[in-house]
């Protein structure tokens, strides 16, 4: 079963047949219980009517049972014996014999038949009817020719010539069972017309909650076959989960969009910054090889290093994009911001660089990575300063703080921010850029992402560029410097 719909009325209607069935046969043995305890008290008054009768000296033929069609009466002595019976009553059971007439031996006393000593006496003692709560039991009787069901109660007495006997007396049971019968009926017809309305209810229902949901799909489909990510689903109004998941699903779609497009402006910046040194080292190589003594081969090994360099830091991007983990490594950022210094102190001529660390300051990552953004950090510095660098690594509120300054003309307010996209350089920066390809602040910036920090840019106190890297702290570490 595919359909939501389907699944969602089969599973409603079972849970309503399972409840219906189990109240109906809940009420049907409360009713069942209330019916017999009613005919259980019928029964009781008939036999202590009886009862009654022979405690103050009636005679067994002359017991007067009440209605003897409605309550079979049987009358037994301790021994079991039957000693009378009611009126056309042909066959009983359930009441512990089946005798319907009294024993031949069984002497059958007569009304007033009392002892010589009673007259001495004065009044003659009378029988008593046992105050105990009597025995009931269930079974059948036949009177004059009709046999039912009956409850039947048994009472216990003392005749006034100290015998003991027992009355059992019935209350017929059939309005007990034809009011059963009458609402098990009821509920027999009357459940499959709910099961009916709760399966066209729950339909009805499931269909208007997942008609938007069909909406959505539907635009997806369109999506995903038009391949135009500028289209959004169905927004519905509600405030349900459903409306939810239209605008999660759109919030993605939006954040798809952005990632699409940034891909394709890269993949056209990239072709664009390869075309110009592949072009320059290709007409070089070709003006060699038709007049070797004008190949400029130091021209030919810049260009190459630039593609070098470029190749390098676009394989850094893919792998970033890619959602490559930074690793676990301990690096000491205060070591490696030396180390980066150190390789560059003899590689150029430029301005001076000093460096102010406090040791112990370590974090987890990727010391690669850190050792890219921190250098493409210090490159930016070196480009753009007019005689000095500095760089500061320091603690500050559980992390470690990297800040790079130059003493150069800063980065204009509005610009802070559209500096770490990728392939961005500003006029200024272009004008004296000496081959890089505005991947630098983007690469350090996504490192710094993908290790838990930031990377934004200020202005120093002397009007230059400063740049904060900020990294969360290796937990254990020393408390190293403050600033």
């Amino acid at each position: 079963m595919r359909s939501v719909r389907a699944r969602a009325a089969l599973g409603a209607t079972l849970v309503v047949a399972v409840a219906l069935i189990g109240a109906g046969l809940a009420v049907l043995l409360v009713l069942r219980a209330n019916l017999t305890d009613r005919a259980g008290l019928e029964a009781e008054v008939a036999a202590r009517e009886v009862a009654g009768q022979l405690a103050l000296g009636a005679a067994y033929t002359e017991l007067e049972p009440g209605d003897e069609e409605t309550h079979p009466v049987q009358v037994t002595d301790a021994e079991g014996r039957v000693v009378a019976v009611s009126k056309d009553l042909e066959a009983i059971s359930g009441t512990g014999t089946a005798e319907v007439g009294p024993a031949p031996s069984t002497p059958v006393p007569s009304p007033g038949d009392d002892d010589d000593d009673d007259d001495d006496a004065g009044t003659p003692d009378r029988g008593e009817v046992s105050s105990d709560q009597p025995d009931f039991a269930n079974g059948t009787a036949t009177v004059d020719g009709e046999t039912a069901d009956y409850r039947f109660a048994s009472v216990e007495l003392t005749t006034d010539e100290d015998v003991t006997l027992t009355v059992h007396a019935g209350a017929p049971l059939a309005a007990e069972q034809e009011a059963v019968d009458s609402v098990r009926d009821s509920m027999l017809t009357g459940l499959p017309v709910v099961l009916l309305v709760v399966a066209g209810v729950t339909w009805l229902v499931t269909r208007r909650a997942l008609r938007p949901v069909e909406g959505i799909r539907r635009e997806l489909a369109a999506i995903t076959a038009s391949e135009d990510l500028g289209r959004r689903v169905p927004e519905p109004g509600s405030r349900d989960e459903v409306a939810r998941l239209a605008r999660t699903t759109n919030e993605t779609l939006t954040v798809l969009e952005a990632s699409v497009d940034r891909q394709r402006r890269f993949v056209a910046d990239a072709s664009h910054e390869l075309r110009s040194p592949i072009a320059s080292l290709r007409t070089q190589l070709e003006v060699g090889a038709a007049h070797p003594e004008l190949l400029d081969v130091p021209g030919a090994v810049a260009d190459t290093v630039r593609l070098q360099t470029l190749a390098a830091d676009l394989l850094l991007l893919a792998r970033l994009d890619a959602g490559e983990r930074p690793g676990s490594a301990v690096v000491d950022l205060g070591a490696l911001v030396r180390d980066e210094v150190a390789r560059r102190a003899g590689d150029r001529i430029g301005p001076v660089v000093s460096v102010r660390e406090a040791g112990g300051l370590e974090v987890t990552g990727s010391r690669g990575q850190l050792a890219r953004a921190v250098g493409n950090l210090l490159d930016n510095a070196e480009r753009h300063a007019v005689r000095s660098v500095a760089v500061v690594v320091r603690a500050d509120r559980g992390g470690v703080v990297v800040e790079v300054t130059d003493d150069g003309a800063g980065v204009p307010p509005g610009e802070r921010d559209r500096i770490f996209e990728r392939f961005v350089r500003l006029d200024d920066a272009r004008s004296r850029d000496d081959g890089g390809a505005g991947l630098g602040l983007a690469i350090a910036r996504d490192v710094a992402v993908r290790h838990g920090g930031t990377l934004t840019a200020g202005s120093a106190q002397d009007g230059g560029a400063r740049f904060t890297l900020r990294l969360p702290r290796r937990a254990g570490a020393g408390p190293g410097l403050s600033g």
